[in-house]
């Protein structure tokens, strides 16, 4: 009984530490009952405005995000639209496979008109992906041209005076389509600078000039006269006189220099072949103007 009774007793000091404590937990609950502690409407309208602005800003990134996984298009040639490209555009297989077997034709389409006429794509689609469309500039001056002569006298056509590549002029060569004034100028440039063409595959070395109008100048003139070139020895020749030769750049005329230094005389020209890194696939232009003796 004395053991339980001592837990119980308590010094004054005590007695009133605890009674402290209650009044403190009693005066807490009845602040607690009569004030409202939750957010007042203000405040509720605050945190809901600001809510509000950070989902707007998400959905704007989003938006964003969206808009940048889209595939961009960017100006390109209708003539060259791969099965991929095709259809990235919205083109069905038929479609791509109708604008395929044109070009095998070696046709071109030069307007959206005429891309729908082959294609046979909806109005819908073109609408969409017509102001995508890039022609070289060829197509458009031949448009200038066939509006000016629809509106006056239709100008008189160019015979062509010869379909000797070697001696085309450069009107000749404006006569194949795509070839204008700058071009023809370039053929009639490297020409010279090659003493004359002796491959008709040459023409495919023209700078600006691309492989589609090429093939098209290679159709109507061919080599009927060889050109003369004098070659130069070799074993003889100065490094300006070679360095100055067509295919000859001058870490190549370098390298023929010291192959020479190297076995004192070159006894056939063939022997070019030998020289390290040499370009193989330029062997046969190299030796016309070239020779050992």
């Amino acid at each position: 009984m004395k053991n339980i009774k001592s837990h119980f007793w308590y010094t004054k000091s005590q007695r009133n530490g605890i009674l402290l404590l209650i009044m403190l937990i009693i005066i807490i609950q009845i602040l607690y009952y009569y004030i409202d502690f939750s957010p007042t409407e203000i405040e509720d309208k605050k945190i809901s405005e600001t809510i509000k602005a950070y989902e707007k800003e998400i959905d704007s990134l989003r938006a964003i995000e969206i808009e940048n996984r889209k595939p961009k298009i960017y100006p390109f040639n209708p003539n060259f639209i791969s099965d991929y490209k095709g259809y990235q555009l919205g083109m069905s297989i038929e479609e791509i496979d109708r604008l395929h077997t044109f070009r095998k034709k070696n046709k071109y389409v030069n307007s959206p008109k005429e891309f729908q006429q082959v294609t046979q794509v909806s109005d819908s689609l073109l609408n969409k992906i017509a102001p995508y469309f890039k022609f070289p500039d060829w197509v458009k001056k031949s448009k200038v041209k066939k509006a000016y002569t629809s509106k006056t006298k239709e100008r008189p056509e160019i015979s062509i005076t010869t379909t000797d590549l070697n001696k085309a002029t450069l009107e000749d060569f404006k006569t194949i389509h795509g070839v204008g004034e700058k071009l023809a100028g370039r053929i009639i440039k490297y020409r010279s600078k090659l003493k004359g063409f002796s491959y008709e595959d040459q023409l495919f070395e023209v700078w600006g000039l691309n492989k589609d109008v090429a093939t098209k100048v290679s159709e109507v003139f061919k080599i009927t006269t060889k050109p003369t070139i004098v070659k130069i020895n070799v074993n003889t020749a100065n490094f300006k006189e070679v360095l100055r030769l067509p295919y000859i750049d001058y870490d190549l005329c370098k390298r023929i220099f010291e192959y020479r230094d190297e076995v004192a005389e070159l006894q056939n020209i063939s022997e070019l072949r030998n020289i390290k890194d040499f370009p193989q696939n330029k062997y046969d232009r190299i030796v016309l103007y070239l020779k050992a003796e």
